[in-house]
């Protein structure tokens, strides 16, 4: 912006602003021509600042009488005082000397970032010569330019060496050393593929399997389960080292483009998937055959979907009209009957809900998807052979030790209803919904079709014990009668009160008052 003030001829206004004569001096045509001119230039200087001011900051500036008072207040608000402008230079030279080239980082754009920095510390005073920084950028660049930095050190007068010859030097080393990197990587595809197909062009394998004949083209793709891997041949089975083999795909090492993961079909990911899945069914099924079906057991899985429960008496409310299917590693598919919630009574007592569990009839063993649980901010961890599930806001819920299969039961009490109790008579539905709404009412609603799908209202012959009792008064109790103490502890009120429920923080569910009647304290 002062580029441009100057570029206009109007900096010298907005630096040394406006002298306004004294109010009784007497001014010539010719100073007042001057004077008209100044503040002309003055009113001009104030609408490129303007233009150039965003309006959230326009707002702060806009009763400032000068283009000067202008200038001055974004100077202050924007480049501090004389302290901030010591700590924003403390901070600045601080970033300049822990400036390091970055492993990938071109030279340009490092370049760039020491320059951004340098040309900061300029704006707040410091004294920074292109010798220093030419010095900076050699002593921070990676060690891949160690031998370019003791060429130019050697060859060249740092103090004479500029910032835009050091950076074209430094250019043309970094373009030879990625094309010699290109070469090198080209050479090495060229070696692999050569050994890849002369080592497949030999041999019949022997041992298990019947081996297979190489035909030199690469046209079969290799798993690392294959038979010919078994045998003793001279084909396939010299094991090549390829922990320095580069993925041209992922670029990563270990494997080729070929065997790359990324490009697998989809048949090889369900192959790959199916294998991991079938062994721990395969564990699962170890445990069913030395035992019975526990209903109270559930075990802990972190690739489970969904809570699965093989027992339809645990469920504490079931919506048999859900039907789904759910798929085993071995692709058979078991029956969903149904899904609701299972109500389990912890240790303390308290009574717990495991919601959305979906009902297997032909499930033996209940599962407790890892998942479900981490998606209501439970924290399940597994280390030492221990699995924890922990609430953060009441702590560790359950420690599960891992059993001598690899496999965390845990051993839960669920919580059986008592009592399932249903009310047949749709008018006392219909009065409990409307909240105890008179009978009378009801029926005027059905009657008139003030309620869309109300169903046919018969006044009951009982009386509604709530509505009794809602309408019943006490007499209110006698006042100026009763007698109170006069001196401390005289007389103390006690009362019990319990059972209560929740349980307090130390599982209490009863406590005691003493109240003094003098002074009302407990």
């Amino acid at each position: 912006m002062e580029n441009f003030l100057r570029s206009k001829e109007y900096w010298p206004i907005v630096e040394s602003g406006i002298e306004e004569p004294a109010p009784n001096a007497i001014l010539t045509d010719a100073q007042k021509t001057e004077l008209e001119g100044r503040k002309l230039k003055d009113l001009k200087a104030k609408n490129y600042l303007f233009k150039a001011i965003s309006r959230p900051i326009l707002e702060t500036i806009l009763s400032k009488e000068t283009s000067k008072d202008i200038w001055d207040s974004m100077k202050k608000k924007y480049q501090g005082s004389a302290r901030v402008k010591r700590a924003q230079l403390q901070a600045l030279r601080r970033e300049f000397e822990t400036l390091q080239m970055k492993d990938g980082e071109s030279v340009t754009s490092y370049c760039a970032r020491t320059m951004e920095v340098s040309n900061k510390m300029r704006f707040h005073g410091e004294k920074m010569e292109d010798v220093t920084i030419v010095e900076k950028i050699l002593r921070s660049l990676t060690p891949k330019f160690d031998y370019v930095v003791c060429s130019i050190e050697e060859s060249k007068d740092i103090d004479a060496f500029s910032l835009d010859e050091l950076q074209s030097s430094l250019l043309v080393h970094e373009q030879k050393m990625n094309r010699s990197s290109t070469s090198e990587e080209q050479a090495l595809k060229t070696s692999i593929s050569t050994h890849f197909s002369s080592s497949r062009g030999r041999g019949r394998g022997r041992g298990r399997g019947r081996g297979y004949r190489g035909n030199g083209d690469g046209s079969r793709p290799l798993k690392a389960n294959d038979d010919q891997f078994q045998g003793k041949g001279r084909g396939l089975n010299q094991h090549f080292d390829k922990s320095k083999v580069e993925c041209f795909r992922c670029h990563k090492y270990g494997h080729y483009r070929s065997e790359c993961y990324t490009r697998l079909p989809k048949d090889r990911e369900k192959q790959s998937h199916f294998t991991e899945e079938k062994e721990v069914e395969t564990l699962l099924m170890a445990v069913q055959a030395n035992q019975e079906s526990e209903s109270d057991v559930w075990y802990v899985d972190t690739g489970c979907s969904n809570h699965m429960c093989g027992s339809k008496s645990l469920f504490s409310n079931l919506n048999e009209a859900f039907h789904s299917t759910v798929s085993f590693g071995d692709c058979s598919t078991v029956k969903v009957m149904g899904k609701g919630d299972i109500n389990i009574i912890t240790k303390n007592g308290f009574v717990e809900t495991i919601f959305n569990v979906f009902y297997v009839p032909d499930l033996k063993s209940n599962l407790l998807s890892a998942g479900q649980l981490q998606e209501k901010d439970y924290v399940i961890t597994i280390k030492k052979g221990a699995c924890e599930i922990y609430d953060p806001s009441r702590g560790a819920i359950a420690v599960v030790q891992m059993s001598s299969n690899w496999l965390f039961p845990l051993k839960i009490t669920t919580s059986q209803p008592c009592l399932n109790a249903e009310v047949k008579d749709h008018s006392w539905i219909w009065h409990l919904r409307y909240d105890h709404l008179n009978f009378g009412g009801l029926k005027t609603l059905q009657q008139k079709d003030m309620v869309i799908g109300l169903p046919q209202i018969v006044i009951p012959s009982q009386v509604c014990e709530e509505c009794i009792i809602g309408k019943q008064h006490r007499s209110p109790f006698p006042q100026g009668k009763s007698w109170r103490a006069k001196t401390v502890l005289e007389l103390v009120h006690s009362d019990i009160c319990g059972p209560i429920n929740p349980y307090s923080n130390g599982g209490k569910r009863y406590f005691i008052t003493f109240i003094d009647d003098y002074t009302r304290k407990t």
